[in-house]
C-alpha cells in the first residue's frame, strides 16, 4: 500500500470540530434523563412561598426519574433534547474541537507545550464555548424544568419558538441568563 495509512493521517480541524460535537450528542442521549432529574431537583420549591411547609415532590436522582415517569410519562425525561443536542454540537465542538488549533496558536510549538499554554488554550475554548452555547442551555433548562400538565398549555411550541419567545419577552440578554459575563456587561453599562 502506497502512502499513509488512515491511522497515520491526523484529523483535520473540521473533523475534530464535528467529531467532538457528535460525541457530545451521543453522550447526551444517554445522560439526558439524569440531567433532567438534576434540573428538577434544583428548581423544586422555587415557586413555593417561604412559609410553605409542603414536602418536596422529588427525592434523589432516581426517585425524581421514577416520579417523572409515573406522573408525566417517560418521554418527559427527554423534554428539551433538541436544545440539548444543539448545546452539545456548539459547546463540545468549540471546547474540544478547537482546543488543538488554539493551543497551536498560543504555544507556537507542534510537539511539546507547557502547562500554562494548555491552560490558556483550555480556558479560551471553554469561555468561547460557554458564550456561544449559553442560549441553547437556557432553552434546554426551560424545557426540562417545565412540568407537563394534563390539560395545561405549553409555554413554548418547540425549540425555535422558545428562542423567539425568550428574546421577545426578556430581550436578547434573556438568552444569556446565567452567564457570568452578563454581570460584567451590566456593570460596565451602568458605570457609563
Amino acid at each position: 500500500m502506497v502512502g499513509l495509512k488512515p491511522s497515520d493521517v491526523p484529523p483535520t480541524p473540521a473533523m475534530k470540530f464535528i467529531g467532538a460535537g457528535t460525541a457530545g450528542c451521543i453522550a447526551d442521549l444517554f445522560t439526558f434523563p439524569l440531567d433532567t432529574a438534576k434540573v428538577r431537583l434544583q428548581v423544586q420549591g422555587e415557586s413555593l412561598p417561604q412559609s410553605s411547609t409542603t414536602l418536596f415532590r422529588y427525592k434523589g436522582v432516581f426517585g425524581t426519574i421514577k416520579t417523572i415517569v409515573k406522573t408525566e410519562g417517560a418521554a418527559s425525561l427527554y423534554n428539551g433534547l433538541v436544545a440539548g443536542l444543539q448545546r452539545q454540537m456548539s459547546f463540545a465542538s468549540i471546547r474540544i474541537g478547537l482546543y488543538d488549533s488554539v493551543k497551536q496558536i498560543y504555544c507556537r510549538q507542534s510537539e511539546s507545550s507547557g502547562v500554562a499554554c494548555r491552560l490558556m488554550a483550555g480556558s479560551t475554548t471553554g469561555a468561547l464555548a460557554v458564550t456561544f452555547a449559553q442560549p441553547t442551555d437556557v432553552v434546554k433548562v426551560r424545557f426540562q424544568a417545565h412540568i407537563k400538565l394534563v390539560d395545561g398549555e405549553r409555554r413554548y411550541n418547540g425549540t425555535i419558538d422558545a428562542y423567539r419567545t425568550i428574546a421577545k419577552e426578556e430581550g436578547l440578554r434573556g438568552l444569556w441568563k446565567g452567564g457570568i459575563f452578563l454581570i460584567y456587561f451590566k456593570q460596565s453599562v451602568q458605570n457609563t
